[in-house]
């Protein structure tokens, strides 16, 4: 009997520690940030545009849909640690012309981007082989030089 009470108590006390510890790392802030567009590649087809926006801009340029659950920690930190490390990578939103569009080609050759947690969050991420092959040939394009484009919010200030 008196082992029950025990056990009881420890497990209160654990739990209770447990929802503590789940409310203050809430208060650990995490950058989330969408910073304005310098500059976008030069796609051949809005077609084209559309797919990466749907399967790469997330986490490869700065117009990030943040969902519900990045403001949510730990998992806050996860997200907005890909993202960050997404956009050191490669930034759509910050095309340099520098950018290696025969790696770009492999990664999606070979299955490993959009990574496949992010698919399974997001399902229209999810690329058919006909829009692999347009991702992979604007790649290989701009991996031939083709210039960037002015920001859209640039064009519309003009």
């Amino acid at each position: 009997m008196k082992v029950q009470i025990y056990w009881r108590r420890y497990v209160l006390v654990g739990a209770g520690v447990l929802v503590a510890l789940a409310v203050l790392i809430q208060l650990i802030p995490v950058t989330r940030d969408n910073p304005p567009t310098k500059a976008e590649p030069a796609w051949t087809s809005a077609e084209v545009r559309s797919i990466a926006e749907k399967a790469c801009f997330d986490c490869h340029s700065n117009k990030t849909d943040w969902p519900w659950y990045s403001k949510i920690a730990p998992i806050s930190w996860r997200v907005a640690g890909h993202v960050h490390e997404g956009r050191e990578y490669l930034n759509f939103s910050e095309w340099d012309n520098n950018n290696e569009g025969d790696e770009l080609v492999e990664v999606v050759q070979e299955g490993e981007m959009p990574p496949w947690d992010y698919r399974l969050m997001h399902p229209n991420a999810r690329l058919t082989d006909k829009e692999k092959d347009l991702l992979m040939a604007e790649f290989a394009a701009l991996s031939d030089g083709h210039q960037s484009d002015d920001s859209p919010e640039e064009k519309d200030n003009d």
